[in-house]
């Protein structure tokens, strides 16, 4: 697997830790938004389509600091918008670290490498590059020519350097288990550290509504798709039980408060895909989300959500339950 050992075992420790508290809601990766400005227009992406008044602002590096504190969350992982836009983004990502904190940066590249000479270099930074298929499919859902050769070129460079870098991909209805096998194997031989793979989620503010699987079509395409990776074909950045439940092989309910996400509009419940409110303050979020309304089996808006977001929490805290389950996590960390 491409999730490396040490941040592993950071938060295989953090979740002993909240056993041992009692605690039986917890933040496992803050999903931080320090902008919502974008210098793309995803045809699957509704963020963009935030007002102007809302997309002229951005988070402070103290109020992003301070959310990271406040969660308490191992694991931050900053989105948009386009992160690497906002003014301050080496100061924010510099202070996570300094925390502790396993950073994602989740970018489309067009703008990493002038930033590569300025970023911490630490085993703590990952750059997560947006690749949601080859050169015209990539470019078409991005709405831009030329994104894909860009983020191409980007990662090599990165790579160059001695950065972490894993690929973040989409995938939309319409694309073939053909098509998936044969991008990823595509790009394989630029030497990433993992693939992030998910399957598009239908939330109401974005702009491409019919191009979204449903649930039932989701578990078929991942599980033919992962049944062709023998043999460490690919190497994905997902906990095993993740990987099964994308294949139907487990059945999860949602954990939205697993990955919460914190914004200029502040808390937003009850998770990164769905706007239902927001609240002051992380300890605000969840006492007063109503969190039992959510998931698939409960809210119409979640019946078509497989998105990990929700259910990677679910699936690592069901890493810890029993001797079986963390043999079986850990022998596909340490392969």
């Amino acid at each position: 697997m491409a999730i490396p050992i040490r941040q592993a075992m950071k938060v295989g420790f953090y979740l002993f830790k909240q056993k041992l508290l009692g605690k039986k809601k917890y933040p496992l990766v803050l999903m931080l938004e320090p902008l919502y400005r974008c210098n793309l227009e995803c045809t699957g992406c509704g963020k963009i389509q935030k007002p102007n008044d809302i997309l002229k602002q951005y988070l402070s590096v103290e109020q992003c600091l301070k959310a990271a504190k406040e969660c308490g969350a191992p694991i931050v992982s900053i989105a948009g918008g386009e992160p690497l836009i906002h003014p301050h983004i080496v100061e924010i990502i510099e202070g996570l670290v300094k925390q502790g904190r396993y950073v994602y940066l989740c970018t489309n590249a067009i703008l990493l490498e002038k930033y590569l000479d300025r970023l911490p270099k630490s085993p703590l930074l990952t750059l997560s590059i947006h690749l949601d298929g080859m050169k015209e499919h990539h470019d078409h859902i991005c709405m831009e020519e030329g994104v894909y050769d860009k983020a191409i070129d980007a990662i090599r460079a990165a790579k160059k350097k001695g950065f972490r870098v894993t690929t973040n991909t989409t995938f939309f209805d319409g694309v073939s288990v053909e098509y998936a096998e044969q991008f990823l194997d595509h790009i394989r031989p630029l030497g990433v550290d993992g693939m992030t793979v998910s399957s598009a989620f239908q939330y109401p503010d974005a702009p491409d509504q019919e191009h979204f699987p449903g649930r039932a079509k989701t578990m078929e395409f991942f599980g033919d798709l992962l049944n062709r990776n023998k043999d460490g074909r690919w190497n994905f950045n997902h906990s095993p039980f993740y990987l099964d439940f994308l294949q139907g092989k487990r059945d999860y309910d949602c954990t939205p408060w697993g990955n919460p996400c914190y914004s200029v509009l502040g808390w937003q419940k009850p998770c990164y895909l769905l706007d239902e409110g927001y609240a002051g303050s992380f300890r605000e979020l969840m006492k007063t989300t109503d969190w039992d309304s959510y998931g698939h089996r409960n809210h119409d808006k979640c019946r078509d959500c497989t998105a990990h977001c929700g259910y990677e929490a679910t699936a690592v805290e069901d890493s810890t339950r029993g001797l079986r389950n963390m043999v079986y996590s850990a022998k596909a960390v340490f392969q």
